[in-house]
């Protein structure tokens, strides 16, 4: 796929911008941007008004006075209350409003990578292309929207459950396991639930690529990550921003993860998940 020499046409430069574009009510909003890295496909922008997946924008250049119209890829880091970073990609791929020449692709080099992905919705596992800028989606929030033929509508996409699986210890599966039997003994009594907790449990927080934010507590813990159970749905794949142990009264350090496991509780609307640290600096 020649990924090395596609990520040399990613450049890192700071252009201010104005997003203009209609919010979920059908307001028109006008906001400022800008980019932090950008490519010959789209650029990974900063903003604080959310952004919705699929949606259109226009982005006008202030250095350069072009704009053009892009489609929201994703997010690419975790909104909070300062905004977050996105995925953006050219409705029309011819054009270009940063004022950079790219160099020409070889003969050779298509404009596009492949990943083998799965639908979220109905779990086919396709071969589907995808743009830089998905790319960098798919490292970061790790689930992209895509059209599913199956589903005949767009529907969540992330890397195959298998590859996810085979990339992790043997211990995720016992963590799994032994987080569901915990779930299974507590039973409904409030001095065995007490009794587990301080064997097993502690807060965490759970933050989503899309702002959502929530206080749980791990069912079972490892160096390499945690399980926790939630109603909350969240997608194999998907990366979020977690603190194991969080302290509500205390400075709390968010650090990069991914939900690698998800199993329903028999009987409930919960799901126990399981979290695996991601590498730290990369």
């Amino acid at each position: 796929m020649r990924a090395e020499k596609r990520r040399s046409d990613r450049v890192m430069l700071t252009i201010p911008l104005v997003v203009q574009a209609t919010d979920v009510k059908g307001h028109l909003f006008k906001d400022d941007a800008r980019t932090i890295t950008l490519n010959r496909h789209g650029a990974r922008i900063q903003t604080s008004r959310p952004l919705r997946v699929g949606q259109t924008i226009r982005l006008v250049n202030l250095v350069g006075h072009r704009e053009a119209e892009f489609r929201v890829v994703g997010p690419i880091s975790p909104l909070t209350e300062k905004g977050g970073e996105w995925g953006v990609e050219y409705l029309d791929p011819r054009e270009n409003i940063w004022g950079i020449q790219f160099p020409p692709l070889g003969d050779a080099e298509g404009t596009e990578s492949k990943a083998l992905l799965e639908c979220r919705n109905c779990r086919a596992v396709t071969l589907l292309r995808v743009s830089l800028v998905e790319v960098e989606v798919l490292q970061t929030s790790g689930i992209l929207s895509k059209p599913c033929p199956n589903c005949q509508t767009a529907t969540p996409w992330g890397y195959a459950e298998k590859q996810l699986a085979m990339a992790g210890p043997p211990s995720e599966a016992t963590m799994m396991a032994e987080a569901q039997a915990e779930l299974r003994a507590a039973g409904t009594g409030p001095e065995q639930r007490r009794h587990r907790r301080i064997a097993l449990q502690l807060p965490v927080l759970i933050r989503d690529y899309y702002g959502g934010v929530e206080i749980s507590k791990s069912e079972n813990i490892s160096k390499g990550g945690f399980c926790f159970v939630s109603e909350k749905t969240y997608h194999v794949g998907g990366g979020i921003m977690v603190v194991c142990p969080y302290n509500t009264g205390g400075q709390n350090i968010e650090i990069r993860a991914r939900i690698v496991r998800r199993r329903a509780v028999q009987g409930t609307n919960r799901k126990v998940y399981g979290v695996r640290y991601e590498p730290q600096g990369e």
